[in-house]
């Protein structure tokens, strides 16, 4: 059996039918803590559409059935699963019940060939460590930051042919750590973007507030929960546009988790200022980056950076994103990846 007091994202909900499918079938209780507390699950979404999705990522589609049951005056959501006889896959990757978790049986293999630039194999033993009982939207960045990594030790010819601590003169290389740069960046807008989505459907009163939205807004959405994660995409606007203070102030969810103090929140509108110059100015320095930036740079000059800040910068990020799940998990009781 797998308990979760709240409702989880699809895949997390997939990740767990599919490892009980590949072991000897089992049960997801949905409104029950692993710790047998008896919360009962929210009905301001409806979990059959969540559990739809979640095997709409199946290969092939299990056997399972699922209904609400009522437990006292407390509403419970049950999932029960059979053994299958054919593997099942979520993506291509296959999971497995083993005790009570559910364990990945073919995790793709991240060897670094360069054994000069020991850096990378150090920080990518951190974001293993990240990967432990962590949101899903934690562990869909952190698998992220791991492809990153192995890019940049495939790479080395072309990102950092002298030194990982000084900027490549190949043009390729510039390109390709401009591309890198901006990825792990986005991906941490991507990530805020996501765990507000977890956090709406686990705690549906987070999302109540007296914002208007259009008619269109809403019918464009198939449903309740595709207009909660279009919502929580809208919510990440500000930070897309490098006022990371204003983000603070317009999310309650992401400001009551008390991680981003007023220092961070300059050194990551710094980190994404660098990403407006990669992604749209090609590294080439504007009066809006001259405004957050403090060096000896001028208007026109091309910003660069070495493959090691861009190392540095990763992990800075991956490190806030741990603190901001960590505590998320524990304020609103989310599910987690074991």
């Amino acid at each position: 059996m797998e308990f979760k007091a709240v409702l989880p994202p699809a895949r997390s909900i997939a990740r767990l039918i599919s490892s009980f499918a590949n072991a000897s079938g089992g049960y997801i209780i949905l409104g029950i803590s692993d710790r047998m507390e008896v919360n009962g699950l929210s009905q301001d979404f409806h979990a059959n559409n969540i559990t739809h999705k979640a095997l709409d990522l199946l290969t092939p589609t299990p056997k399972v059935e699922y209904q609400y049951i009522n437990y006292g005056n407390k509403k419970l959501y049950v999932i029960k699963i059979e053994k299958s006889n054919t593997e099942i896959s979520l993506e291509g990757k296959i999971y497995k019940r083993i005790n009570n978790a559910s364990i990945l049986t073919n995790p793709l293999k991240v060897d670094f060939s360069n054994n000069d630039y020991q850096k990378i194999k150090i920080i990518n033993q951190q974001l293993n460590y990240y990967k432990e009982n962590a949101t899903n939207s934690r562990l869909r960045l952190v698998e992220h930051y791991q492809s990153i990594l192995k890019i940049i030790d495939d790479l080395q010819h072309i990102l950092y042919p002298e030194t990982p601590q000084k900027p490549t003169i190949s043009q390729e290389g510039k390109v390709l750590t401009r591309i890198l740069y901006s990825s792990f960046t986005d991906n941490f807008e991507t990530y805020l973007s996501e765990l507000l989505y977890e956090i709406f459907l686990a705690n549906p009163s987070t999302l109540k507030s007296k914002q208007e939205v259009t008619i269109e807004e809403v019918l464009n959405c198939s449903d309740l929960q595709d207009f909660v994660k279009y919502w929580a995409n809208q919510k990440i606007g500000k930070l897309q546009k490098g006022s990371v203070k204003n983000f603070i102030k317009d999310n309650k969810q992401i400001r009551d988790l008390d991680v981003i103090n007023e220092s961070t929140e300059k050194e990551i509108e710094l980190l994404l200022q660098i990403r407006h110059l990669y992604t749209h100015r090609n590294g080439i320095v504007d009066e809006k980056f001259l405004k957050h930036y403090k060096g000896r740079l001028k208007l026109n000059d091309e910003y660069q950076v070495s493959i090691d800040e861009v190392c540095d910068k990763l992990v800075y990020l991956s490190k806030i994103v741990y603190d901001i799940d960590n505590s998320a998990i524990k304020k609103y009781n989310l599910a987690i990846e074991k």
